[in-house]
């Protein structure tokens, strides 16, 4: 299966924090720095920059639901 983004999260703690809630409820998941920030000279806020959450494609609707802002 492939992955894709979940959503984009501001720092690499609200990473490590959604992809706890997805792991607790049995849905894997990795991060990785964003493109967002791609042709910034300050190379120094990639490393503490936006994160993609991701998952896999079979369980995207399912992590959707998990998410803050989604639906109940």
């Amino acid at each position: 299966m492939a992955e894709v983004t979940l959503t984009v999260v501001g720092s690499e703690l609200e990473a490590e924090m959604l992809c706890g809630l997805l792991r607790t409820n049995g849905i894997a998941c990795t991060y990785r720095i964003t493109d967002l920030a791609a042709g910034m000279a300050d190379a120094s806020y990639a490393k503490g920059g936006p994160r993609e959450i991701l998952v896999e494609s079979s369980q995207l609707e399912e992590a959707r639901k998990l998410l803050p802002d989604g639906p109940g």
